[in-house]
């Protein structure tokens, strides 16, 4: 079984999202013994639950977030993962210089998913209107849906 694992700064709106996406998705494509999906956050505090306008946003794709719950990129075995997903460039130098050996596992979704992508980076929404993550659900999204037809 491949593991991914999707990662933010909080682990509360962005790398939650994409994770109970794609599960959802792997759920309807009958793939879900193909592939282990996680999420985690470079600053996350554990046990920290989803915003609530992440929560909200992702209803529209029939994604349940209300169980949710933060986990600190310390508090897993991230080597053990096959794919990393950032969602910045930051995210992926700061797993890069904790976890130099990741180099070749390690990406911004973006970068993986879009070819000649000048903008690698998912933008934070939180602090922001409802609109703000709506978009936000929408980049995500469309890369997942991407990312599942490259794996």
């Amino acid at each position: 079984m491949k593991r991914i694992m999707f990662v933010c700064t909080g682990n509360i709106c962005r790398s939650a999202m994409a994770h109970h996406y794609m599960q959802k998705r792997l759920y309807d494509l009958k793939r879900e013994n193909e592939i282990e999906v996680s999420s985690c956050g470079t600053n996350a505090v554990s046990g920290e639950r989803s915003t609530t306008n992440a929560i909200n946003v992702m209803k529209k794709y029939d994604v349940d977030m209300v169980l949710h719950k933060a986990t600190n990129i310390f508090d897993i075995d991230i080597e053990n993962y096959d794919l990393i997903f950032c969602m910045t460039g930051q995210h992926k130098n700061n797993i890069l210089t904790y976890f130099p050996k990741l180099k070749d596992k390690v990406f911004t979704l973006k970068e993986y998913v879009l070819e000649d992508v000048k903008n690698i980076d998912i933008d934070d929404p939180w602090g922001y209107s409802i609109e703000i993550y709506d978009s936000c659900s929408n980049e995500i999204v469309n890369c997942v849906d991407k990312l599942l037809e490259k794996i």
